[in-house]
């Protein structure tokens, strides 16, 4: 049997990886939203990963979850299939991914807050102060890079992302003590399959064979890595690591995000996002240090 440390080394390696494949979302997205409109996008990369997790749960002959699990099962899949998705297509229509990225920096903080009140963990006085320090960091970041200016719809939907994020990501956790991390995630978006399907085909683009290539490859990014086989990683690391301990490993993702929308989205890294990089990857070290305890949790 594996001994805890090296659980949660491995947690947080397999937390890590699957932040940077959460990373890909908003440049991917930002791809996407320069040919499909943002409900059709939605729709679509729902339908694509609820088909690919159809496919795998028929092709291991699973049963159907308990009916003890269902609500909560819909609940995350609201959560992370539908309006996580949806609010970032809407983000993306207005703001840059590099912007983007930077807002969803207070998710962790946001995360740990839900893992307090929805997964009965209990993070110690020092890990909310390096938590609610690395959140300080990325809104800093946000300003030097951004301004002191109003907040435009496009923030109001990345705001709605984080609290759709951390909720899902903490009713995910919650399921994966019950059920592999792999089925919650497969289960969250089959159980909307059938209302996803219907939409893509209302929501059919009619000039959709001028649609660019780069649009395709966005599509195809968050359908299959950022709505389905990310989860499978992360809720393993969550399992593994709990939720608030996880959600700190999220602090990077701003950053990673930066550096993405530099190749893909052609916006520019500058030696301050590199900077602010190492301040964040240092309250993220701490952060693992830190205690957090981890009630029993609720059925």
């Amino acid at each position: 049997m594996s001994s805890p440390a090296s659980r949660k080394k491995l947690g947080l390696l397999l937390g890590c990886i699957g932040m940077c494949m959460f990373a890909g979302t908003l440049p991917a997205t930002r791809l996407a939203v320069t040919g499909f409109d943002p409900l059709f996008l939605t729709a679509a990369r729902v339908t694509i990963a609820g088909c690919s997790a159809a496919l795998l749960l028929l092709l291991t002959r699973h049963k159907l979850p308990p009916r003890g699990l269902r609500l909560e099962l819909f609940a995350a899949g609201f959560c992370i299939v539908f309006a996580f998705p949806l609010f970032i297509a809407l983000a993306m229509m207005s703001v840059a991914a590099a912007h983007g990225g930077v807002v969803l920096g207070i998710m962790p903080l946001a995360t740990a807050a839900a893992a307090a009140a929805l997964a009965h963990e209990r993070p110690s006085a020092g890990f909310w102060l390096v938590s609610v320090a690395g959140t300080c960091l990325v809104l800093t970041f946000i300003v030097r890079r951004a301004g002191i200016e109003a907040v435009d719809y496009g923030d109001v939907f990345l705001l709605g992302g984080v609290i759709s994020g951390a909720i899902g990501y903490t009713l995910s956790a919650r399921l994966t003590a019950k059920m592999p991390g792999w089925e919650v995630i497969s289960w969250s978006v089959v159980i909307f399959l059938p209302l996803s399907a219907a939409a893509t085909a209302a929501l059919w683009p009619a000039a959709i064979a001028s649609v660019p290539a780069a649009a395709w490859a966005g599509l195809v990014y968050v359908s299959f890595v950022s709505q389905y086989f990310s989860f499978f990683v992360f809720n393993v690391a969550m399992a593994m690591g709990g939720v608030a301990r996880m959600s700190q490993v999220l602090l990077l993702q701003p950053l990673v995000i930066v550096a993405l929308a530099w190749p893909v989205n052609g916006e520019r890294i500058e030696l301050e996002t590199l900077l602010f990089a190492a301040a964040v990857v240092a309250t993220v070290v701490i952060g693992q240090r830190m205690r957090v305890k981890r009630g029993a949790q609720s059925n």
